[in-house]
């Protein structure tokens, strides 16, 4: 193999040493991305991801891997938005990845598979592209960068939720899901890092709990979901009032109403209002996700003096069951489609392998 294309895998001292300080000496430019909100965020991310990846490969490498990622990701952006689904700009997390927040939710699994195959479709594309580069430019940091980044993508097609391989299923078929359940077993236990390991087994021990409560534990019975959220309500009106202050242990159901915006900032969040009428309370929160709310209940009361006043703190439960647990017609999906998504899930799959084993017989990886 040319001496050209050997990568070096020790990590350089110098070279983190001199990102670092092109970093802490752009200093305005961090703030401005500060101040550019979403699109800071994700700038602010992807630096602190490539520090700590530069910390174990070559800075080179990495700058690669994460522009690639990045790419990844856009895939997802754009499938929302043709969809019309609002999604929040990538957030990169160290040596997990990156990923989007979703502000409104799929309605059927054949949006969901579009918008999760959409991602390792534009990573493999972007992988591609490095890799004709490299070829071109005989660079062993590219074609290096190419088949991490064909690597990732396959492993991203596991049927296993959250990957993309499990959003991809539920339009394929469920029983895909099981694939993924007992593969990632399999290919846990053939990781070398013991990083890796951890972070995969806590990936798939979710997945299996997930599966768990869908399948087996609410199988037969509605599943119900119970978040927590607190208020502090100002109370100095009740003072003096032959209303009576509720104390500690007060319990009681709350009153509410619930709807989603259309449009706007909160575009496809679903609120909910709750009312205790008697002490004036008025209280909105965010659903996780789309739901039918079954009760709401004050669980505990706080009494907080002070400097502005007299506050109740209201810990308040919502209880709720979600719209994919009692609208199964969300896996409902036309053959057509399901053939389309399967095909091209598969081809997918086929071509990462084929394209690792190209780089492997170049004598990159």
């Amino acid at each position: 193999m040319d001496e050209k294309r050997k990568t070096s895998r020790k990590k350089s001292p110098l070279a983190i040493g001199g990102f670092l300080a092109v970093l802490l000496s752009q200093g305005k430019l961090v703030l401005a991305a500060l101040k550019l909100g979403k699109v800071g965020g994700a700038i602010i991310s992807m630096f602190v991801t490539i520090w700590a990846y530069a910390l174990l490969a070559p800075l080179p490498f990495v700058i690669g891997i994460v522009l690639l990622i990045l790419i990844h990701e856009l895939g997802h952006v754009l499938a929302a938005r043709i969809k019309g689904l609002p999604v929040s700009a990538p957030v990169f997390i160290p040596f997990v990845g990156a990923l989007i927040a979703m502000k409104k939710h799929p309605t059927d699994a054949a949006t969901e598979a579009y918008i999760g195959i959409a991602g390792p479709i534009a990573g493999t594309l972007g992988g591609v592209a490095v890799f004709g580069v490299g070829m071109y430019l005989d660079s062993g940091v590219l074609l290096s960068v190419a088949y991490a980044s064909f690597y990732l993508n396959l492993i991203n097609l596991l049927p296993i939720h959250p990957l993309d391989g499990g959003r991809i299923a539920t339009a394929v078929t469920r029983w895909l899901w099981l694939i993924g359940l007992i593969g990632g077993l399999v290919f846990i236990w053939y990781l070398d890092q013991p990083l890796n390991k951890l972070i995969f087994f806590v990936v798939w021990a979710m997945f299996a709990w997930d599966l768990y409560k869908k399948f087996v534990r609410f199988r037969h019975k509605e599943e119900r979901v119970t978040v927590s959220t607190r208020f502090e309500h100002p109370a100095n009106h009740l003072l003096g009032q032959s209303y009576g202050i509720p104390g500690e242990n007060h319990t009681r159901e709350l009153e509410f109403a619930t709807y989603s915006d259309i449009q706007g900032a909160a575009d496809g969040r679903q609120t909910i209002i709750m009312y205790w009428q008697g002490i004036g309370f008025e209280g909105h929160a965010y659903m996780p996700t789309q739901s039918l709310i079954r009760k709401v209940q004050v669980v505990k009361v706080d009494r907080l003096e002070k400097e502005n006043g007299f506050f109740l703190g209201l810990q308040v439960q919502v209880e709720y069951t979600p719209l994919a647990a009692v609208n199964d017609s969300y896996y409902e999906v036309p053959t057509r489609t399901r053939w389309l998504f399967g095909t091209a899930y598969l081809v997918l799959a086929l071509f990462l392998l084929y394209m690792i084993r190209v780089v492997h017989q170049i004598g990159i990886a």
